[in-house]
C-alpha cells in the first residue's frame, strides 16, 4: 500500500531500481492556448552543485553520465490519466559525487502563454516499484499563483540511505531559476 506523504514528510526508498511518475492537469478556466509541463532532474553533489552540465537531464538530455537516472521522454499535452512524464531510477548506478536528485516540472514558455502553476490541478510525484506497485505519493495541493516552475520532491542520500522528501516549493523564474540555483 503506498504511503502519502505531505509536504515536508520524508520517507526510506529501500527499492535500488524504481520509476518516479509526475502528473498534471490544467485548469479548464486556461489562457487559450495548451500548456506543456516538462519534467527536469537534477542530479547535485554535496555542494547543492551541478557536477557537470549532462547532470541536468531533461527532454533534450534524456539520461545522466553513470546512466543512473532515464527521463522516458517529453509529454507535450498532459492529456490522460496517470503519469505524464516518467524518470527511472537505478540507485546502484548512481556516480559517488552525486548525493541529491531533484524533480522539477516547467510550464514551457510560460512567459509568453501567460501561464503559471495557478492553472494546473491534480498535479503528484510518486514513486513505483518494478512491478508498477506505488510506494510513496505526494499530492501537490498548494495553489502557486504565480509560480512557473515548482520542485515536486527530491531523492537524497544520508548516512548511506536514500529517502525521498515532498518538497512542493516553487519559483516565479521558470526553469532559469533552478538551473541558477544548481549550476
Amino acid at each position: 500500500m503506498a504511503i502519502n506523504l505531505e509536504k515536508g514528510q520524508r520517507q526510506s526508498i529501500d527499492a535500488p531500481k524504481f520509476t518516479v511518475g509526475l502528473g498534471w492537469d490544467s485548469n479548464s478556466s486556461s489562457t487559450g492556448e495548451g500548456f506543456d509541463l516538462d519534467a527536469s532532474v537534477f542530479l547535485v553533489g554535496a555542494n547543492g552543485k551541478l557536477p557537470s552540465d549532462n547532470h541536468f537531464v531533461y527532454y533534450n538530455n534524456l539520461k545522466s553520465p553513470d546512466q543512473a537516472v532515464v527521463h522516458t521522454g517529453d509529454n507535450l499535452t498532459g492529456d490522460g490519466d496517470g503519469d505524464d512524464e516518467k524518470i527511472q531510477i537505478d540507485l546502484s548506478k548512481i556516480a559517488p559525487e552525486v548525493s541529491e536528485i531533484s524533480f522539477v516540472v516547467t510550464i514551457h514558455h510560460a512567459d509568453t502563454k501567460r501561464q503559471n502553476f495557478g492553472q494546473i490541478r491534480n498535479s503528484f510525484i510518486r514513486i513505483l516499484d518494478q512491478s508498477n506497485v506505488e510506494l510513496v505519493k505526494y499530492e501537490l495541493d498548494e495553489d502557486f499563483s504565480i509560480e512557473t516552475a515548482v520542485e515536486f520532491g527530491r531523492i537524497y542520500k544520508r548516512n548511506d540511505e536514500w529517502k525521498f522528501e515532498a518538497v512542493g516549493v516553487g519559483m516565479k523564474g521558470g526553469l532559469q531559476d533552478y538551473i541558477n540555483k544548481y549550476n
